[in-house]
């Protein structure tokens, strides 16, 4: 895959650090056992890989388009996030949180490249767009909850709006080469259920871990996510604190509704840092 340069746009993100701890944060825990009311700014700066297909109702099959490999989006982004929780009485909680990634490039396709009814041949340049909105709230519920350990279960709901567009020379069957653009988009709504574990190692040391896991179809979709990570945070102040952790996320979806009848696919995968405030 393409790589391109992301230093700088990781550093700027920095100041609102860490975006893999979501995850961790929404299995409904602060960063100290004892805190009720939380509020994080984050930066996750992972390794990405996308495919999207999308065939048209009249029968044309859409190619599986690789967008790091055959259209040159960025395939290493920093992805801000912003996450809130609350604690309800002592086991119950409730969590919301919000990610984002947008990429765009310009690139000569290297082979022909079939996208709704519109087939790009290969040497042409196509501009592309993938913009991907990520929604998620959950409640959690601590089966094992003392000074020290806190273990559980999650219930929530993973909302992804999803926006893909491809524009460059193509043709529509046997019609001739012009300009043709291309843009689906989906709103697709499926739950959560994960287990998580958070050990209090000392009064200002917290290490965390969580897994969530779907695979179900839901009307119009068929989804399947994997998302897990695991973090090490540290409180620096009495309501502030910092933390490192690592995060994995592998996201599948197919759709089958009028206006989008494929599927998309991405992976996440790598570091966070991220700062938070807790009461």
């Amino acid at each position: 895959m393409a790589r391109s340069s992301t230093k700088s746009c990781f550093l700027t993100s920095g100041a609102a650090v860490g975006a893999a701890f979501v995850a961790f944060a929404s299995s409904a825990h602060a960063q100290a056992l004892d805190d009720r009311y939380w509020l994080q700014a984050q930066a996750f700066w992972p390794d990405i890989d996308t495919t999207v297909a999308v065939s048209n109702k009249t029968g044309t099959i859409g190619t599986k388009i690789d967008l790091e490999s055959d259209l040159k989006l960025s395939d290493r982004k920093s992805l801000p996030a912003f996450f809130a929780g609350a604690r309800i009485g002592d086991r119950w909680s409730v969590v919301g949180e919000y990610y984002a990634l947008n990429r765009s490039a310009s690139a000569t396709a290297g082979r022909d490249l079939t996208f709704d009814d519109v087939t790009y041949p290969a040497g042409v340049t196509i501009a592309s767009e993938f913009k991907t909105d990520v929604y998620r709230v959950a409640v959690g519920y601590a089966f094992v909850r003392n000074d020290k350990l806190d273990l559980g279960g999650v219930v929530g709901l993973h909302v992804t709006q999803f926006t893909v567009g491809l524009e460059g020379q193509g043709h529509v069957g046997n019609a001739a080469v012009q300009t043709e653009a291309r843009q689906r988009d989906a709103l697709a709504p499926l739950p959560t259920l994960g287990a998580y574990g958070i050990y209090q190692a000392t009064p200002k040391l917290t290490v965390g871990g969580r897994i969530d896991y779907l695979s179900l179809k839901v009307s119009d979709y068929d989804g399947r996510l994997i998302n897990a990570q695991a973090s090490v945070s540290y409180r620096v102040f009495e309501n502030v604190g910092i933390g490192v952790m690592y995060r994995y996320v592998d996201y599948e979806l197919g759709i089958e509704k009028e206006r989008w009848d494929g599927d998309v696919a991405y992976t996440f995968k790598g570091p966070a840092l991220f700062l938070q405030a807790a009461f």
